[in-house]
């Protein structure tokens, strides 16, 4: 029997479908790098999500291990090359969540578009403040998406219904780029110079690193407006802050930081900021993402153990 460890909290679709499959299965919730190195070395198969590290140290102990499973997409908390080194295989689902972040997407961008919080928030302190609270539409407005991959994808098709032109930022030919009836660029610099919303939808790489920096959102429109739904470091958070402060950028909506949850001075401002809106990585947390993620990741660790050790 194959086992198991589940160190951040998954779907019961997900437990259901291991132990259905006859993984024993236990549970350690966000261990510390150092508790995580002394039980490792008892498992066949480890489940993680954002909260977790499997660092080398880790999988240094991890005598065993056939599977790092990563419930989700990001891949940025997972030593890859380390773990594929010593033979371990590395699984994830970003198929789960795509629908789900650019849903999201769109929360934030009318939340800001029709001041959605100050109207709530007003109504509930008895104020009627309706002429002071002057929106704007999407339609018509440039949404440019840095990244079609899944997410990126679906936000271009829910861009499209909104009535949106939509410029994409790919590094190759992308034949979904026809299909959907988008513009395309090769040129990062032409996409920040010509889009009224830049919506991030890229993974943490030592190059997408603060990809998004002062340089950057200077090229921008004036009032751009900027979403980040992918990884808290691709931008600079103090350059954004900047941006922000001087009114170079109109307002944000992030839903990843560089630490979560916050604690540096500049992101716990950035957070506070009145042109922000903040949410704390939400942006795949809804049932049917959570249920789709748990039950592909529990398939593909099922697969994985049938067709390489079950021979």
């Amino acid at each position: 029997m194959f086992r198991v460890l589940i160190c951040d909290k998954v779907s019961e679709k997900c437990v259901a479908k291991l132990r259905a499959a006859g993984f024993q299965l236990d549970f350690v919730y966000k261990p510390s790098i150092e508790d995580l190195s002394k039980i490792i070395g008892r498992y066949d198969a480890v489940i993680v999500r954002s909260s977790t590290r499997i660092t080398r140290e880790v999988i240094d102990r991890a005598s065993r291990l056939k599977v790092i499973a990563r419930a989700g997409a990001g891949l940025d908390n997972i030593d890859i090359s380390y773990a594929v080194s010593r033979g371990i295989a590395v699984l994830n689902a970003p198929e789960a969540l795509s629908i789900a972040v650019a849903e999201h997407v769109f929360a934030l961008l009318l939340t800001i578009f029709r001041n959605i919080c100050l109207a709530n928030n007003s109504m509930k302190r008895g104020e009627w403040i309706k002429h002071a609270l002057l929106g704007r539409e999407l339609f018509g407005k440039t949404i440019g998406i840095i990244g079609l991959g899944r997410i990126g994808v679906e936000v271009a098709k829910r861009a499209k219904a909104f009535g949106m032109n939509v410029i994409a930022y790919i590094r190759r030919p992308k034949k979904i780029v026809e299909e959907l009836n988008i513009s395309a660029t090769f040129s990062l610099e032409e996409l920040l110079r010509n889009s009224d919303i830049i919506t991030l939808h890229i993974p943490l790489t030592p190059q997408t690193r603060h990809m998004i920096g002062e340089r950057e959102i200077a090229l921008m429109k004036d009032g751009v407006v900027i979403i980040n739904t992918s990884r808290g470091a691709v931008i600079d958070g103090k350059a954004l802050l900047k941006g922000l402060k001087s009114g170079k950028v109109l307002a944000a909506g992030i839903d990843v930081w560089v630490n979560e949850p916050p604690k540096e001075t500049w992101e716990l401002e950035l957070v506070k900021h009145p042109r922000v809106i903040a949410t704390p990585h939400i942006g795949s947390m809804t049932r049917e993402a959570q249920d789709r993620v748990g039950e592909i990741i529990a398939q593909k660790i099922i697969d994985y153990f049938k067709i390489n050790i079950d021979k």
